[in-house]
């Protein structure tokens, strides 16, 4: 389980761990088990920041807090988002929809979904006042743990790559179990925060049956644009809930 959570760091995170682990998939299982709590850990980190920054202006404390984020992670899940909309709305067929998304090149369709993206963050990041902290952190749990969700329930539309290999570990127990865990934890703190959970989830189910239609399954670059939208529909859910609820 430690290799697990290492590897979790490793592949998922810029966070320094200088420990060698078999990119096997028993350490692949696990990796996914443990990849809700590194999502944590990440949300704690940027929160620190933004807590920080905060001190001096919201809107520089946003900024710093966005970019952050985007260091820890080293960038790698808006890469899928950006593959992703480059493949999805070029309205290809699906081999070359795969073709597109598979291109190291960015097109336009996903520069502008991550400048959108990125906007979206900030401008939710600097309005959302006293609560920020614990929303981020969770809303950075609840990303990871659908797209685990995701990635050990549906099925992968290229044989051969990184989404298909994650796919393949067997992990649907040890996510079901994170999952059980995690909502437990969420009604010991407050029971409306399932409500956020829930609406990550209905989204992520629904950006699922969109990647179907368009390439009849899953790519390790869909994985990545769940996460990243799936942090910003957290965050709004997170927001409403507080405003109106």
């Amino acid at each position: 389980m430690i290799d697990g959570l290492i590897l979790t760091f490793q592949f998922f995170t810029r966070i320094p761990i200088n420990k060698e682990v078999d990119f096997n998939e028993k350490n692949i299982r696990y990796s996914l088990f443990f990849y809700p709590f590194v999502g944590a850990i990440l949300g704690c980190i940027a929160s620190l920041v933004y807590f920080l920054f905060s001190k001096l202006n919201i809107e520089i404390a946003a900024i710093a807090t966005v970019i952050t984020l985007i260091i820890l992670t080293g960038g790698i899940h808006l890469d899928g988002l950006t593959d992703t909309f480059d493949g999805f709305l070029s309205n290809r067929d699906k081999d070359r929809t795969l073709e597109i998304m598979k291109d190291s090149r960015v097109g336009s369709f996903g520069v502008l979904s991550m400048i959108m993206l990125i906007l979206t963050k900030f401008v939710v990041i600097s309005n959302y006042g006293v609560g920020l902290p614990l929303a981020l952190v969770l809303s950075l749990v609840n990303s990871r743990l659908n797209a685990a969700g995701v990635i050990s329930t549906k099925k992968v539309a290229r044989k051969g790559g990184l989404g298909d290999l994650f796919h393949s570990s067997n992990s649907r127990k040890l996510v079901l179990l994170a999952t059980i865990i995690y909502i437990g934890i969420l009604i010991s703190i407050n029971f409306k925060f399932i409500i956020p959970l829930s609406i990550t989830y209905i989204f992520s189910q629904l950006f699922c049956c969109w990647s179907y239609k368009k390439i009849d399954g899953m790519t390790g670059d869909t994985y990545g644009a769940i996460i990243e939208i799936g942090e910003v529909v957290s965050l709004l859910s997170f927001w409403g809930l507080m405003q109106w609820i």
